[in-house]
C-alpha cells in the first residue's frame, strides 16, 4: 500500500540523523507514561522510548505502511515489549486509541507531509482527542534548509511555521531544540 503521508520517503527514517540523548531529554519521560508514535515507520522512535518508559507504562504506534508495522511489531517482540499496541492506519481519517489516554504523541517527520497532502487539521483533531488534558505533542521536523538530505526546502517547516499552524488548535509550544544537524524538536502543551 503506497502511504501518500510518506510519499517516496516510505521505510526511511529521521532516527539515524538525529541526536537520540536530546531528544529524550527534552521529551523527559516518565516510567508510567502513556507513549504514541503517529507515522511510527518501522518503529525506530517508539522501541528507543521503550528504554526509558519501560514496562508500567504502554506504547501505541500507527502509520499506513504495512510492512513498516509488522518490522515494529518483530522488532518490540524481539526486545520483549509486551505493552504495545500497533496498528495500520491514517491518522488523517482515524486514530483508533481511546479518548484522553495518551501522555505525549511523537510525530517525527510527518508534519510536512500533513501540510503538503492538506490533511493536517483532521490529525489534529484526532490528536487532540487521544491526548489527555495534560498530555504533550512532540514533533520532529527537518529544519527550513537546503538539502539534501530530506524533503524540498519548500515543504520544509521551520519550528515557527509548527507554532503558527498548530495555535488555532489550542497548541502552544514549550521547548523547542536542536536535535541534530537536519532536525528541532518542538514540544506543545494544550492551552
Amino acid at each position: 500500500m503506497k502511504d501518500t503521508i510518506h510519499s517516496n520517503e516510505t521505510g526511511k527514517s529521521s532516527f539515524d540523523k538525529i541526536d537520540t540523548e536530546k531528544v529524550f531529554k527534552a521529551l523527559d519521560l516518565k516510567k508510567d507514561s502513556v507513549f504514541l508514535d503517529v507515522g511510527c515507520g518501522r518503529g525506530d522512535y517508539l522501541l528507543a522510548a521503550a528504554d526509558y518508559i519501560g514496562d508500567k507504562g504502554f506504547f501505541y504506534a500507527i502509520d499506513k505502511w504495512e510492512e513498516g508495522i509488522s518490522k515494529l511489531k518483530e522488532r518490540a517482540d524481539r526486545k520483549k515489549i509486551k505493552n504495545l499496541e500497533a496498528v495500520v492506519g491514517d491518522i488523517s481519517k482515524n486514530i483508533p486509541f481511546e479518548n484522553n489516554s495518551v501522555d505525549i504523541c511523537l510525530m517525527a517527520a510527518v508534519l510536512h507531509g500533513l501540510l503538503r497532502d492538506k490533511v493536517l487539521e483532521r490529525t489534529i483533531q484526532e490528536l487532540k482527542r487521544v491526548l489527555k488534558r495534560s498530555g504533550r505533542l512532540a514533533i520532529i521536523e527537518w529544519k527550513k534548509i537546503s538539502g539534501p538530505p530530506g524533503p524540498p526546502i519548500g515543504i520544509r517547516v521551520s519550528w515557527k511555521e509548527a507554532a503558527k499552524f498548530l495555535e488555532p488548535y489550542g497548541f502552544e509550544i514549550i521547548k523547542k531544540s536542536d536535535v541534530g544537524e537536519y532536525f528541532y524538536l518542538a514540544l506543545f502543551k494544550q492551552r
